[in-house]
């Protein structure tokens, strides 16, 4: 933050998340070498902020470095099937030591109130009990996974009762049947069966991996930024283009947003463990940092609607200022919505255009296109360029054009034509500004 200038902007570009996320309900799964890391302090501050801020959140820990450590200490060996771990009696009063203390280290670090931090005056409950029920894994490839067991059901009214009261909620990944035994279950299967049990806004999972990077074909690690289900199916197929085959833990990671976004979770997120406040990038931008899995693409073409004036006025009015699109009120915006198209992306507008019919001469015009400086070069113009032609195509009308001052060369590279005011339909002649001087480009459809 430069200026003042920048912290005004940069805190309206947060407010809307805000007011997005109170009452919504998060889920939130990380590792056990997650607790051991230096950077985990970081992460409980910034989820001390979101629950401030009126999130209800419901974290789910690993707490298998422990496990494996308390283990060595007794001398225990375990045998491994399908990399589930084999938990018999003795194995399994190493996990409830190695994963009680774990949950009570953070707990403990929850509670903290350090003055000059973010946690200072927090005044966060943490809250815990028997939310999750489980059975036994069973018997795979001839070996009884004994005290391995996997979720039977979650109790969400009890939790959603705690997340009323304004709790935190803290899960460890331990499981209880109705005869009274326990069983060693995994994180993410927790995790994932609470955000489906809870309805959740939001699953999140934080990744042992560097970051999610731009996708490569060379990185086995990085990640698209979004995916919808369909396409996170394929990349586990590697059918995906310029895909690379996938670490074993994204392979999970994407196993279970593909359940959950199924099942009815709107969101899962996959950010990387290692990049500080990874958790507040990821939610409060709007290109975040790490990988979205939706159930549908979160890009749409449509029409637009009354309330979309705002954000297309915003969108526009900075390139009326610089003289590249001719002024229009929110008034007149009001009354001609109906012939704009916006672009849309996670419920922001970056792109609008317009189609302004004259059907006496067999013509249509292109006006307002415009595309979010951040967004250009991406192909979105493109796209809502063919929208346009095809909608004029639609009406039985093959003559399309458009007057510019500055981006006369776009449009010629698309197909269209210089020509001049005299071709215009009368109509729009008679409306033709000379001072503006405008580019008049025809096209053929």
């Amino acid at each position: 933050m430069n200026t003042p200038t920048d912290f005004v902007a940069w805190f309206r570009s947060v407010a809307p998340y805000v007011n997005a996320f109170r009452g919504k309900t998060f889920v939130i799964g990380f590792s056990g070498e997650m607790v051991t890391d230096a950077k985990f302090v970081n992460f409980i501050h910034d989820v001390n902020l979101l629950a401030s801020l009126g999130v209800r959140l419901v974290l789910i820990h690993g707490a298998r470095p422990q496990i494996q450590l308390r283990l060595d200490e007794s001398q225990l060996e375990t045998q491994a099937v399908m990399g589930m771990r084999v938990t018999d009696p003795a194995a399994l009063q190493c996990v409830k030591e190695a994963v009680g203390r774990v949950h009570h280290e953070i707990a403990a670090l929850l509670s903290m109130g350090l003055p000059n931090s973010p946690m200072a005056n927090a005044a966060i409950r943490v809250t815990s009990g028997n939310f999750v029920t489980a059975c036994p894994y069973g018997v795979i490839q001839g070996v009884d996974l004994m005290h391995t067991g996997k979720v039977r059901k979650i109790n969400a009214q009890a939790i959603h009762a705690r997340l009323e009261q304004n709790d935190v909620v803290l899960i460890s990944p331990l499981g209880y049947s109705p005869t009274g035994e326990i069983f060693n279950l995994t994180m993410e299967n927790v995790t994932t069966e609470v955000a489906i049990a809870l309805n959740a806004e939001k699953l999140i999972f934080l990744l042992d991996i560097l970051d999610i990077a731009a996708f490569s074909a060379n990185e086995p690690q990085s990640l698209p930024r979004e995916l919808t289900v369909a396409e996170s199916k394929l990349l586990l197929e590697n059918k995906a283009p310029a895909a690379a085959p996938l670490v074993e833990s994204n392979k999970l990671a994407i196993q279970c947003a593909i359940k959950a976004c199924e099942m009815g979770v709107a969101r899962t997120h996959l950010i990387s463990r290692h990049r500080d406040g990874a958790i507040i990038q990821e939610l409060f931008t709007h290109d975040g940092i790490g990988c979205m899995i939706s159930q549908e693409t979160l890009q749409t073409l449509r029409k637009a609607r009354i309330e979309d004036v705002g954000g297309i006025l915003q969108l526009i009015e900075p390139l009326e200022a610089e003289g590249i699109l001719v002024r229009r009120s929110r008034e007149l915006l009001e009354i001609e919505i109906d012939r704009f198209t916006v672009f849309e992306h996670d419920g922001v507008i970056l792109g609008c255009a317009a189609l302004y019919p004259f059907p006496e001469e067999n013509a249509c015009e292109l006006a307002c296109l415009a595309i979010h400086p951040d967004y250009q070069d991406q192909g979105h113009g493109n796209r809502l360029l063919k929208h346009i032609e095809n909608k004029t195509i639609s009406r039985g009308i093959r003559k399309l054009f458009v007057l510019t001052t500055h981006a006369m060369h776009w449009f010629i590279e698309h197909g269209f034509s210089e020509a001049t005011p005299a071709e215009l339909p009368e109509a729009r002649q008679n409306l033709y500004n000379y001072q503006r001087r405008s580019k008049v480009l025809i096209k053929y459809l």
